[in-house]
């Protein structure tokens, strides 16, 4: 009979999958902030890509703290929303709504990790793990700075480009 799956297994597998998901970022940052047309979008992608070594670096001591080796499983979900933000840098390269694209993928990558890192922390919370839920709380909250940080660009430079042109 094969072993009943626990709390602490479903934390470790979400854990290899956001663990994959902030790698694939990593990698995908630097392509959106050479696409990306106003400054302060490019900028914003830069700072979060020097976040994003951070959170990489939480969720190793967190893999630590459960005694696990750090690697990643597959996220079909960021690889899907990764992919919607190439198809918007081939197709609307060089357009005004270029940008609105790339800020609508970025914000569609920071929900799905605030999603998983409350999730997360709260789980760490019920599993007892004190220093995996203040490590992830941090990371949970940057990743809400980042998102309230591309409302504020969105809002008020790139969808007035996007729509003025």
């Amino acid at each position: 009979m094969a072993k009943q799956k626990m709390l602490a297994d479903l934390f470790h597998d979400t854990l290899k999958d956001i663990y994959f998901a902030e790698k694939k970022i990593l990698a995908t940052l630097p392509k959106m902030a050479k696409a990306a047309q106003s400054a302060d979008l490019k900028a914003a992608f830069e700072k979060h890509r020097t976040e994003t070594e951070g959170h990489v670096a939480r969720l190793e001591k967190v893999f630590a703290i459960i005694d696990k080796k750090p690697q990643g499983k597959t996220c079909a979900a960021i690889v899907g929303i990764t992919d919607e933000g190439a198809e918007i840098m081939e197709e609307y390269k060089g357009s005004p709504a270029l940008d609105a694209g790339l800020l609508a993928a970025a914000q569609a990558v920071e929900h799905y990790e605030i999603s998983r890192y409350g999730t997360m922390r709260t789980w760490a919370g019920e599993l007892g793990l004190k220093d995996a839920v203040a490590l992830l709380e941090a990371t949970l909250k940057e990743e809400k700075a980042t998102d309230e940080a591309l409302t504020g660009i969105a809002t008020t430079v790139v969808n007035q480009q996007a729509e003025a042109a």
